[in-house]
């Protein structure tokens, strides 16, 4: 018996145009990633993370967590082990931070060993969270060829019902601010009301006010 194999009919001039489409459709949205996305870590660029924030925090307000995240002693790891090792601590910090924040949430790299994470995450379980955020980021991390790296990060958070504003901008610089009391302590730290009137030189902060710590030093 002949099996026989059922050959496709002629394809008309709007199945073409449906399939030019779809594969300009494709490519358009590749490219759009490649755009919002940073090519080493896979999160969010600036623009893209801000937009995503700004969302959050118009749609759940005072709910919202802004944190902000600064790899500890990086340049040494950068210098002492080489890029390529310094690369592997950086993508392993991003894909900590997602796996934390969840799908929900925007979490951007902002530049070099700076991260931002703006999230869902109400004042029951901030504590907690922020914790727990700590640890994740105190784990050592493996490189390709088998050493191990001691890593760690500094974290602040800031949140709009403890500083009165929805503003992206105001919170991050408070939570930066809060970050940068912090320092190398192994604890997170939650700004107050003090660290939005903190000056900055170049972006970072001056002066040391009140902080609330959240974890332990290490």
């Amino acid at each position: 018996m002949t099996s026989a194999m059922r050959l496709p009919g002629r394809i008309g001039p709007h199945a073409l145009l449906i399939t030019g489409w779809a594969v300009h459709a494709i490519t358009l949205y590749k490219q759009l990633a490649a755009k919002e996305k940073d090519p080493l870590t896979g999160l969010l660029r600036r623009d893209a993370y801000t937009a995503r924030a700004r969302r959050l925090l118009a749609r759940h307000g005072d709910d919202v967590t802004v944190v902000m995240v600064d790899a500890d002693h990086f340049k040494a790891i950068n210098d002492g082990l080489g890029h390529a090792a310094g690369d592997t601590v950086l993508a392993s910090i991003a894909a900590r931070l997602t796996a934390w924040a969840g799908p929900r949430a925007a979490v951007g790299r902002l530049g070099g060993d700076e991260f931002a994470v703006v999230l869902r995450l109400n004042s029951d379980r901030r504590e907690r969270r922020l914790e727990q955020l700590v640890r994740m980021l105190r784990t050592p991390v493996v490189l390709d060829d088998g050493r191990t790296v001691d890593v760690a990060a500094s974290v602040g958070a800031a949140t709009p019902d403890v500083l009165g504003t929805r503003d992206l901008s105001a919170l991050q610089r408070a939570a930066d601010a809060a970050l940068y009391d912090g320092k190398h302590s192994g604890r997170a730290v939650g700004a107050t009301a003090a660290h939005a009137t903190t000056p900055s030189i170049n972006g970072r902060r001056a002066g040391r006010p009140g902080t609330t710590a959240w974890g332990r030093a290490a």
